[in-house]
């Protein structure tokens, strides 16, 4: 059965549907999305925040994944909460008046996704979220405030997990605005799945056995100077029982280097500290190891399509499905210990299914949407 949407009347000379990216989690949601409007000959522009602005945090994704290279990159780059959602706005309110978008599709929950939405709302502009609907119910999490916002201001929101649309129809978000999508980044990871080698990786760092990776980056675990230090010291524990291979986020590095994690990497620790990796590289790391320690939710996502078993340090998820229909597992740092071993002798249990609409077509079912949404 062919995958095309069939919608010869759709003209190119439209305004362009315009995506907004930043940070590296948004490239993998929209790289199918591009590639599914591509084929539609849908006229398109890609905008480049800069929230994240380095190659391997940025550049290197869109070389990975076959992402066309950016028609604007705003170049706003890194600051607190507020002044960086004020650069993104600024700079993304120039964009949209110098090239007006038919609708404005953002993704996540970063900041360019809010500062995105939030112009698009004050201009009058359709928005359109890719991965609406998530709640970890917890608005400590800055992520967590920038979905409700968003959420609140989206034209059309498409859903990566059943879940979310019963949160959204909780909120008073019409169900004629719902769709049930599927999730795009399990269609990047499937599309690259044979490119990613643990072999090549094992050969690469000389790690001849077993080992586990470990990605740390939420201010609600580094920030504080108690917690991170329990947290290193779990994790120095740890290491005595598996090599540990751990890609530090810039933010990651500098807090839990102040708590003594890196100085801590030694061969008799069994710790190695790698800097932040490109996508291909760090999901064949993933997809080798024998254990993920992470507070992602991106990594939450990956590891329960890789069947890889993952705790995550953190006291709630916003995507409960990878526990429930995933290898996912919610701990405290206390509890590292006890979990790990669980997993590693064996008794870890892994589902034999994966949640619904994971399934790498979720690119053509969020492009058949704004089609159908936004053909006229």
């Amino acid at each position: 059965m062919s995958n095309r949407i069939g919608i010869a009347e759709y003209h190119t000379t439209m305004k362009p549907i315009t995506h907004i990216v930043g940070a590296r989690p948004n490239f993998m949601k929209a790289a199918p999305v591009v590639a599914a409007l591509a084929a539609e000959d849908v006229g398109q522009r890609l905008v480049h925040t800069g929230q994240h602005y380095d190659r391997v945090m940025s550049g290197v994704f869109f070389e990975q994944l076959g992402i066309p290279e950016p028609d604007a990159n705003l170049g706003v780059g890194s600051g607190s909460h507020a002044a960086q959602t004020a650069a993104l706005m600024v700079a993304l309110e120039a964009d949209f008046v110098a090239n007006p978008p038919r609708a404005v599709v953002v993704y996540g929950d970063v900041n360019s996704t809010l500062a995105a939405s939030l112009v698009a709302a004050k201009m009058g502009l359709p928005i359109v979220h890719v991965e609406a609907g998530l709640r970890s119910f917890d608005r400590a999490m800055p992520e967590e405030v920038n979905r409700v916002v968003v959420d609140s201001l989206a034209d059309l929101l498409l859903v990566t997990s059943p879940e979310g649309v019963g949160h959204l129809v909780r909120e008073g978000v019409a169900p004629e605005r719902i769709a049930f999508v599927g999730n795009p980044m399990i269609d990047t990871l499937l599309e690259n799945l044979d490119r990613m080698d643990p072999q090549s990786v094992r050969a690469l760092h000389g790690w001849p056995g077993r080992y586990a990776v470990v990605t740390l980056h939420r201010p609600s675990n580094v920030d504080d100077p108690k917690l991170g230090r329990e947290i290193v010291e779990q994790l120095l524990r740890l290491s005595t029982s598996i090599p540990l291979v751990v890609p530090l986020h810039p933010r990651g590095a500098e807090r839990l280097g102040s708590f003594g994690l890196v100085d801590s990497a030694t061969a008799e620790r069994q710790i190695k500290i790698l800097p932040p990796l490109g996508y291909i590289e760090f999901v064949s790391l993933v997809r080798g190891a024998a254990l993920v320690v992470t507070d992602s939710g991106g990594v939450q996502e990956e590891t329960t399509i890789l069947r890889v078993p993952c705790l995550t340090m953190r006291e709630n998820t916003e995507r409960p499905i990878t526990i429930t229909h995933g290898t996912n597992r919610l701990i405290s740092p206390a509890q590292l210990a006890a979990a790990a071993a669980e997993v590693l002798d064996g008794t870890h249990a892994v589902p034999t299914e994966g949640p619904p609409l994971w399934d790498g077509e979720a690119g053509v079912r969020i492009a058949a949407a704004i089609i159908g949404r936004y053909r006229s």
